[in-house]
């Protein structure tokens, strides 16, 4: 069977909410991790056949085609095209899925895909509000939509509370979750288990140039009795500030390439891609993707939960991966080992990709062989990715 390879993973250091990366344009972002691929690999810009993006929110600086705007502002040559998609939060790992599956066709042998997403520049839920202040309709409010599910807005506040409610997570575990999840990125700085995969950036800060190399969300004196403290974001609820994930700032991409392009041109791979598998689910519930997709994709692969040695599960509310945790009967000591989206922001479109890094360099480090990638994703779909580390 076709195989697909990732030669190499990088991001940017994520940037909090008006900050250091707030100002940075989302293609220039999507330049840097382009132009690290290139310089890392010593690979010929011409031999890139197509750049496959995520991003969310389309509009302002990140619309007319989010992928295309980057390659212009990249050191690729013009005749490179690229797509733009959206698959919500797990859009970066839909562009690792399309490039994985073109490559596996035959069709095209050397792809960049991730993601980029500024949400400082472009706010979360942007074309949606940017829309109704123009006069124009909701994506449901059509008479069929309304029909099927009277009422409903589809929140995945609500949803984040309902993943708690249905698979009996309390507040004490969430909270405990969210500090953890600080401790734990902390620990991987402090370990240099994001080297390989951050590019420094040079960025304007109050007039001076400063280097971007870590994540500004990361609260390292971060406190578990504050935490405990926070009013729940819904009255009566359980998540607070602290269990929901960052708004984030950043870009990461993965350099993706088929058997062929693998041996002409000499790359070492970090991993093949093993598995994928995509599903819908209750849309009502938003977030709960994830259970079903791990369950379709270690049925697919003939794996088991206990095979794989690590899992990435996307920390959008602190109640999706101890959820699909208690779902699953995974590990908790296995997931999310170097912090998440709670202490390292969540830059929705490029998040796929970001995840896909961090698991694929884990691994490597701790001579592992199996990961598992997770993202829930809105109105019920969600992605998942099983990786094989190919450097034990």
């Amino acid at each position: 069977m076709a195989a697909a390879y990732i030669v190499d993973a990088v991001r940017t250091a994520g940037g909090r909410r008006n900050g250091r990366l707030s100002q940075v344009s989302p293609a220039d972002l999507g330049a840097v991790v382009i132009n690290a691929l290139l310089q890392r690999n010593s690979i010929d810009p011409a031999l890139i056949e197509d750049v496959i993006f995520g991003c969310v929110s389309q509009i302002g600086p990140q619309t007319f085609n989010m992928a295309r705007t980057a390659i212009l502002a990249s050191d690729l040559p013009i005749e490179v095209p690229g797509v733009t998609i959206d698959r919500q939060c797990g859009s970066g790992q839909q562009a690792i899925h399309f490039a994985a599956q073109a490559v596996m066709s035959g069709t095209q042998d050397v792809i960049i895909a991730g993601g980029v997403e500024n949400m400082s520049m472009t706010p979360i839920g942007s074309p949606l509000l940017v829309a109704a202040k123009a006069g124009m309709r909701g994506p449901f409010d059509g008479e069929a939509i309304s029909a099927r599910y009277p009422g409903f807005d589809f929140s995945q506040f609500v949803g984040a509370e309902r993943m708690a409610e249905k698979y009996k997570v309390t507040r004490a575990e969430l909270d405990d979750f969210a500090y953890q999840s600080h401790m734990k990125g902390a620990a991987a700085y402090d370990d240099n288990r994001f080297d390989r995969e951050i590019i420094p950036m040079n960025v304007t800060v109050e007039g001076e140039q400063v280097v971007h190399s870590v994540d500004e969300g990361l609260r390292r004196n971060a406190s578990l009795e504050a935490i405990r403290e926070l009013d729940p974001l819904q009255e009566g609820g359980l998540i607070t500030a602290a269990s929901a994930s960052q708004i984030c700032d950043g870009a990461a991409a993965t350099l993706i390439v088929s058997e062929r392009a693998l041996k002409q041109y000499g790359f070492t791979p970090l991993a093949k891609i093993h598995d994928m598998a995509v599903v819908g689910s209750d849309p009502t519930m938003v977030l709960e993707g994830p259970i079903p997709a791990t369950q379709k994709i270690l049925q697919r692969s003939g794996l088991k939960i206990e095979d794989i040695a690590l899992y990435e599960v996307n920390e959008a509310f602190g109640s999706v991966p101890l959820a699909w945790k208690n779902a699953i009967g995974a590990d908790l000591d296995r997931l999310n080992v170097n912090g998440g989206a709670q202490a390292l922001g969540h830059p929705l479109g490029a998040t796929g990709a970001k995840l896909m890094a961090t698991l694929a360099y884990e691994l490597i480090r701790r001579k592992e062989r199996y990961g598992l990638l997770a993202i829930c994703e809105g109105l019920g779909t969600a992605n998942a990715t099983i990786i094989e580390n190919l450097q034990i």
